[in-house]
C-alpha cells in the first residue's frame, strides 16, 4: 500500500513540477522575444497577402503568367520601365514547371524567382546562364519524378510555391518589348496538388496586423525558410510566443499592447532607415534580396515593395528625407543634382530610373502630366558641363527645364526612388549615392 501511495505521490509530484514549468515558461516570454518573432512573422504574412491579392484577380490562377500592360501605374511601387510579368507557380514532388524564355538581345531582362519568403531563389538571365539564356527551364523540387524534356535546364525549388516576376526593358520600342514580353511561356508537367494561400486576414500597410500574426503562426511557419540562416532558432521563438498568447486573454492583450507599441514603431524606424546603407539621406538596398539570415531587412523590402531583387540585378535608393532631415512633401520644392562624373548612367551596365511614389501606400501620385519617373530614355535636359538637375514640386516654374520636372503632391508625403539595374561595383559596394534632396 505505501508503495501505492508512494508511486501516486511520485506522479502528483511531476504534475505539479510539469505545471510550475509551464508558468515558467509564461513568465520567461521577453519584449524582445515578442518583438523579433514579430518582424519576422509579419514577412511572411505580408508575402502571404501579396499572393492572395494576386490571385483574387478574375482570371488569375496558379501557373499562369499575367502580362502586365506596359507603363501601368496602380499597383504597389510600380516599375514604368519595363513590360512586366507576374506568376505564381505551384509544383510537388510528381509535376514541374516548363518555363520557355525567348532570346532578348541588346536590352535588359531577367527572370526573377522568389520563395514564399520574400527570398531571391535565382535570376535566370544572360549573365548567371551563359551557357543556356534562353529556351526553355523546368522549375522541380528537389525530389521531383517529373518527366524534363530534353535540352531543358533543370533548376531546382527549395519549396512548392514559387513567385515569378519577369521584366523587359522597355528603352524607346514599347512594341519591340511587348512583342518579347508575350513570348515568356509556362506549361505544367503532370498534375500538381496546390495548397490554398494561406486564410490570414487582410491588412493594409497603415494597419499593419498585431497578435494574429501568432494566431496563424503554425500556417505562415509551414512554408520552408530554408535561405534564412538559423530560422529554427527565431521560428522556435515563434511558436513560444504563439503559445503563450494561445493561453490566455491576458496574455494575448499584454503581447498585442508590445507589438503596437513597441514592435511596430521600431520596424517602421528601421523599414526607413536602417534596412540598409544610408548616406545622403537616401537608403540603399545593398542588403535586399538575399538576406543572409536578417530577417528585419527582408520584412523592410517586404514592406515597402516586395519582392526586391538581388544587388548584383538592382540596387534601390530610397529617400523619404530632405536636407534639413524632414520628411518629403507637404508641398514643398525640391531639387536633385548629379555633376557630370556622378550622374547614374555612369554607374550601371543596365539602366536607371527614378520615380515618385506617396507614403506609406508606395503607388504613384496623380498630377497633370501623367509623369511619374524618368530613366536614361527620357528626354532631359542637361546643362552645359554635363550635369544634371531634376526639379520635385507640386507646382512648375517656369525658370526650370519642364523636362525636369517630377510633379509631386501638394499635401500628402512621398518617397523618391532610383532603381540602378545591373549596377557596377561601386554601386553594389555602397560607394555611389546619390546627393541629398535639396529644399528650395
Amino acid at each position: 500500500m505505501k508503495k501505492t501511495i508512494t508511486v501516486i505521490s511520485c506522479a502528483f509530484l511531476l504534475l505539479v513540477v510539469s505545471a510550475c514549468n509551464e508558468v515558467k515558461k509564461e513568465t520567461t516570454i521577453t519584449e524582445s522575444e515578442i518583438v523579433e518573432s514579430y518582424v519576422y512573422l509579419l514577412g511572411r504574412a505580408l508575402a502571404v497577402r501579396q499572393e492572395r491579392t494576386d490571385l483574387s484577380e478574375e482570371g488569375i490562377e496558379y501557373n499562369t503568367i499575367k502580362y502586365n500592360e506596359a507603363g501601368k501605374a496602380d499597383f504597389v511601387n510600380p516599375n514604368l520601365d519595363v513590360a512586366y510579368m507576374e506568376a505564381w507557380f505551384a509544383m510537388d514532388e510528381n509535376s514541374a514547371i516548363l518555363l520557355t524564355i525567348p532570346k532578348v538581345e541588346n536590352r535588359y531582362y531577367t527572370v526573377q524567382l522568389m520563395d514564399g519568403w520574400g527570398e531571391v531563389i535565382t535570376n535566370i538571365n544572360e549573365r548567371n546562364y551563359p551557357d543556356q539564356p534562353f529556351g526553355q527551364y523546368a522549375l522541380v523540387l528537389e525530389n521531383s519524378t517529373a518527366t524534363i524534356p530534353e535540352g531543358a535546364v533543370k533548376v531546382v525549388m527549395p519549396t512548392n510555391k514559387i513567385k515569378m516576376l519577369a521584366r523587359v526593358e522597355l528603352q524607346n520600342t514599347w512594341d519591340k518589348a511587348v512583342e518579347l514580353q508575350k513570348q515568356f511561356k509556362v506549361e505544367v508537367i503532370g498534375e500538381p496538388k496546390i495548397d490554398p494561400a494561406p486564410d490570414f486576414p487582410m491588412f493594409s500597410n497603415k494597419e499593419l496586423p498585431d497578435v494574429a500574426v501568432f494566431n496563424h503562426a503554425e500556417e505562415l511557419l509551414k512554408t520552408n525558410d530554408s535561405k534564412m540562416v538559423k530560422n529554427d532558432s527565431i521560428q522556435s521563438i515563434s511558436r513560444k510566443v504563439a503559445a503563450y498568447v494561445s493561453q490566455s486573454e491576458s496574455n494575448s492583450l499584454e503581447v498585442k499592447k508590445i507589438i503596437q507599441e513597441k514592435a511596430i514603431p521600431q520596424f517602421m524606424s528601421y523599414a526607413i532607415n536602417n534596412a540598409g546603407k544610408l548616406e545622403n539621406n537616401w537608403l540603399a538596398t545593398i542588403f535586399a534580396g538575399e538576406y543572409n539570415g536578417n530577417y528585419w531587412t527582408r520584412t523592410a523590402a517586404n514592406f515597402v515593395g516586395i519582392w526586391a531583387n538581388s544587388p548584383k540585378e538592382v540596387v534601390y535608393f530610397i529617400a523619404s528625407k530632405d536636407s534639413e532631415d524632414n520628411t518629403l512633401g507637404s508641398g514643398n520644392t525640391y531639387i536633385l543634382k548629379f555633376n557630370k562624373e556622378n550622374l547614374p548612367i555612369n554607374s550601371v551596365n543596365g539602366f536607371w530610373s527614378i520615380i515618385l511614389v506617396d507614403f506609406p501606400n508606395y503607388r504613384v501620385v496623380a498630377n497633370e502630366l501623367d509623369r511619374y519617373n524618368f530613366n536614361n530614355y527620357s528626354p532631359l535636359n542637361f546643362a552645359e558641363d554635363g550635369g544634371l538637375t531634376l526639379y520635385i514640386s507640386p507646382a512648375y516654374n517656369p525658370e526650370w527645364p519642364k523636362s525636369n520636372w517630377l510633379p509631386s503632391p501638394k499635401e500628402q508625403d512621398f518617397n523618391l526612388t532610383i532603381r540602378m539595374y545591373v549596377p557596377k561595383e561601386n554601386v553594389v559596394n555602397g560607394d555611389w549615392f546619390p546627393t541629398i534632396v535639396e529644399k528650395i
